[in-house]
């Protein structure tokens, strides 16, 4: 029996190591990726202008590739099940190949259309690819008229501040699209780059279990106090 509903503080390439095979229903996950292939982030003011930006970096804790963790993806989660992961256009091709070089079944790359937009030199990013893929027998989405487009405003959960909770964080809203998709009420949902928190999250209001790993201690200590606080207000009302 496997421990549900938990936050590991630690790596995650080392950790999903200690899972058992087949044990989850579902991935999903915004894993961290350089910025660029050359490091450079770009000029367009805000968090792009750090110097860790500058080395192709959002995060302290991003120097780890799909490589690393894809096989262990594959192996703990069950016979039928899907995974989503977040990516970006620079490392699409990468993560691409990786899939394809593995046991996976590569399915669709869907399109987040976050609703505002970031500066570049060759026309503003206005979306993300979540690349989609299945382990096994096929198995449909849940909802299959729900379009490969989801469209989710990107609002940034502010600190007191007024700064971002996360450079990275995810619309809540956004995962429980995938969620509720790709597994059922019950299910365990797997998400090992926990970041701000947002899948699990989602996993409580869709009233799933969930397990999660987060390497920054600044960014477990952010999630657990995110979901703490969640779970008050859920039931004060």
């Amino acid at each position: 029996m496997i421990e549900t509903n938990v936050i590991h503080l630690g790596d995650c390439v080392q950790g999903l190591k200690t899972l058992p095979d087949e044990c989850v229903d579902l991935v999903v996950s915004d894993p961290p990726y350089l910025l660029t292939q050359r490091g450079c982030a770009g000029n367009s003011g805000g968090m792009l202008q750090k110097e860790l930006n500058k080395k192709g970096k959002v995060f302290e804790f991003n120097s780890v590739n799909i490589e690393d963790y894809l096989h262990e993806l594959y192996r703990v989660l069950k016979d039928g099940t899907h995974c989503y992961l977040m990516c970006n256009h620079v490392n699409l091709t990468h993560f691409l190949k990786v899939i394809d070089d593995s046991k996976f079944h590569f399915i669709k790359c869907l399109i987040w259309q976050k609703g505002n937009v970031i500066l570049g030199t060759k026309y503003m990013n206005a979306f993300e690819y979540i690349l989609f893929m299945s382990k096994g027998k096929n198995r449909n989405v849940n909802d299959c008229g729900i379009p490969d487009i989801l469209s989710v405003p990107n609002i940034k959960t502010k600190e007191i501040g007024g700064g971002n909770i996360h450079d990275s964080e995810k619309p809540v809203r956004l995962m429980e699209i995938l969620i509720t998709q790709s597994s059922n009420e019950g299910d365990i949902v797997l998400e090992p780059f926990a970041g701000s928190g947002s899948t699990l999250l989602a996993c409580i209001n869709k009233n799933r279990s969930f397990i999660g790993w987060e390497i920054d201690p600044k960014y477990h200590k952010l999630c657990e106090k995110r979901i703490k606080n969640h779970i008050v207000q859920t039931e004060l009302f």
